[in-house]
């Protein structure tokens, strides 16, 4: 079986868009490759590794990329924007992409606030991508009859 590929694209690639890799390896690995990037990457934040930590995904071996790395090099069954951002800088033209979707979701690492306050907002984004994921994994068992 083919695994479908999945890009998940926001501005940095150093929080949401991680979180949402490794939530669809998780959940259906089996079934999709997951990548992500983003336009102006930056270093994966402490944060959002520490949260992913917390519930059992490591994520110890991803790292942020660009989108350059995959455009017109791979195809993507989905690519989906995780930020209001991404969507609006996303090319409109991508070649080798079969569907687009947008999910915006706000950055955790713009919140200001303690340290526990920001370890907070990192977690209620953790969850809020993992209820994404594991909504869009179902809706596609079902459009497919898996």
């Amino acid at each position: 079986m083919n695994k479908i590929r999945v890009l998940f694209l926001c501005t940095a690639n150093s929080s949401r868009s991680q979180m949402a890799e490794a939530f669809l390896r998780a959940y259906a690995g089996d079934r999709y490759e997951a990548y992500s990037a983003g336009f102006e990457p930056k270093p994966i934040n402490p944060l959002t590794k520490k949260v992913m930590d917390e519930i059992g995904i490591d994520i110890s071996n991803q790292h942020s990329k660009g989108l350059t790395e995959y455009m017109g090099k791979m195809h993507f069954g989905y690519l989906i924007t995780v930020c209001h951002e991404a969507d609006e800088n996303c090319p409109t033209t991508f070649p080798g992409l079969g569907q687009r979707l947008r999910w915006n979701l706000e950055d955790p690492a713009k919140f200001v606030g303690s340290n526990e306050e920001k370890l907070k907002k990192f977690r209620e984004i953790r969850n809020q991508v993992k209820r994404m994921v594991e909504k869009w994994v179902d809706e596609q068992k079902i459009a497919n009859n898996v």
